[in-house]
């Protein structure tokens, strides 16, 4: 029987530890500031009550109250730093004005000083300004103490310790600006990275969904064919389903062949930057037209193109782009028959696949070009072939166009030549 306690939900370690690791970091920051604070204060108080032998450095009665009135603004030198400030040089001025220089006032016109530079919201000229104020008032002071003697060397040590403070001041906040500026870019670095690293992810799914589809789609259609052939002739033309059988086979031994080959490459350590589909080229274009020539697609072919100098990238384009024209006029086609032109066109080779339409085409009106990069989206085609084909001319700076005029389908696919060194 389960115990009433057990239906609640167990507690979320994870969550506790980021409660607990977001909360200790202020506790320890808060306990921080408030033992500098402490610092402070007891630092003025000292400078306010010892015994100086020096007469002129001694505060008694009332002015010792004034003397150690900043210790208690000192507290809200971080957010209030000018307050502090004029408060510590109001007290020391009262202080000297009654004949007295009071060291406890001072030391804290000092400390309020390194706070208005290193905390204080205001650009770094006026926090400069207010510390140089500062130092002219702290000069000024012992105009009555010590009867106008203004380079009296105590003076002037008190004027080099306020100057001091406030240039510790400034260091403190530029090393803290140059932390949080480097940290600021080592996240958008990170962050770039992790970016990086997905778009890899992702364009090497892409190029592996592409890449498989070059190596089984092709096969994969010509066995579905030659099986519709070989279940259509079984009966009537036996001779004719061994044929097709015999390509099926052939066919199936191909794909297998490839796919293994395929996966080695992918289990690589060293396939970075290699194709991981056969690279095939024009010069293979007979071997092409015989297997479709098995399943039943009768080719015509016009070349006046120069296929000798093509670059490798461009030659591999090519064929793909004629595997796949001739795959889609054999599955969506009329007539069994296509046509193949290649010709040359300003330092290029155009590749145009054309074949009659079956009266209900599942390919429809569709345009393509992979040159123009504003096209509406609806106008490109969404089949897996032609979007993997499509992006394989771009890689190589070629355009494609897919049109449908008169009953006929045509595929147009424009490569550079690149001609090969020496050509």
């Amino acid at each position: 029987m389960t115990p009433t306690g057990s239906s609640r939900a167990p507690a979320d370690p994870a969550r506790g530890a980021r409660t607990h690791g977001g909360r200790e970091p202020r506790q320890k920051a808060l306990r921080s500031t408030q033992v500098r604070d402490a610092l402070a204060v007891t630092v003025v108080v000292l400078f306010g009550v010892l015994p100086f032998p020096d007469e002129v450095f001694r505060t008694r009665g009332l002015l010792l109250v004034v003397a150690l009135l900043p210790a208690v603004v000192l507290p809200l030198r971080r957010r209030r730093p000018a307050l502090a400030l004029a408060v510590a040089l109001a007290c020391s001025t009262v202080v000297a004005l009654a004949g007295t220089l009071a060291p406890s006032a001072i030391v804290a016109v000092a400390i309020t000083a390194f706070s208005v530079t290193a905390c204080s919201e205001a650009d770094r000229t006026r926090r400069v300004l207010g510390v140089a104020l500062a130092a002219v008032v702290v000069l000024l002071l012992p105009a009555v103490p010590l009867d106008g003697d203004l380079l009296d060397s105590r003076a002037l040590q008190l004027v080099t310790f306020v100057v001091l403070a406030g240039a510790l001041g400034d260091t403190s906040r530029s090393r803290k600006e140059a932390l949080a500026a480097a940290t600021d870019r080592a996240d958008r670095a990170e962050r770039d990275r992790d970016d990086e690293a997905r778009r890899r992810v992702v364009d090497e799914r892409v190029r592996i969904a592409r890449d498989l589809h070059d190596v089984v789609a092709h096969q994969i259609s010509v066995i579905s064919l030659s099986a519709g052939v070989a279940s259509s002739s079984l009966e009537n033309r036996p001779e004719r389903a061994r044929e097709a059988l015999t390509t099926i086979r052939s066919a199936a031994r191909t794909v297998l062949v490839d796919i293994g080959s395929l996966m080695a490459l992918l289990r690589s350590d060293d396939a970075d930057g290699r194709d991981l589909s056969p690279q095939a080229g024009l010069s293979q274009v007979d071997e092409l037209l015989g297997r479709f020539a098995d399943v039943g697609l009768h080719v015509e072919v016009r070349q006046d193109a120069d296929l000798d100098g093509l670059s490798p990238a461009s030659d591999h384009v090519a064929y793909l782009a004629l595997q796949e024209g001739l795959t889609n006029a054999h599955k969506h086609g009329a007539d069994g028959t296509a046509r193949v032109d290649l010709h040359d066109l300003d330092g290029a080779v155009v590749l145009t696949v054309t074949n009659p339409l079956r009266p209900t085409n599942p390919l429809g009106p569709t345009s393509l070009s992979t040159g123009s990069s504003d096209l509406p989206p609806s106008s490109l085609s969404t089949g897996h072939g032609l979007r993997g084909l499509r992006e394989r001319i771009a890689a190589v700076r070629g355009t494609a166009e897919t049109t449908q005029v008169d009953g006929e389908f045509r595929l147009v696919v424009t490569v550079p030549a690149g001609r090969r060194a020496g050509r």
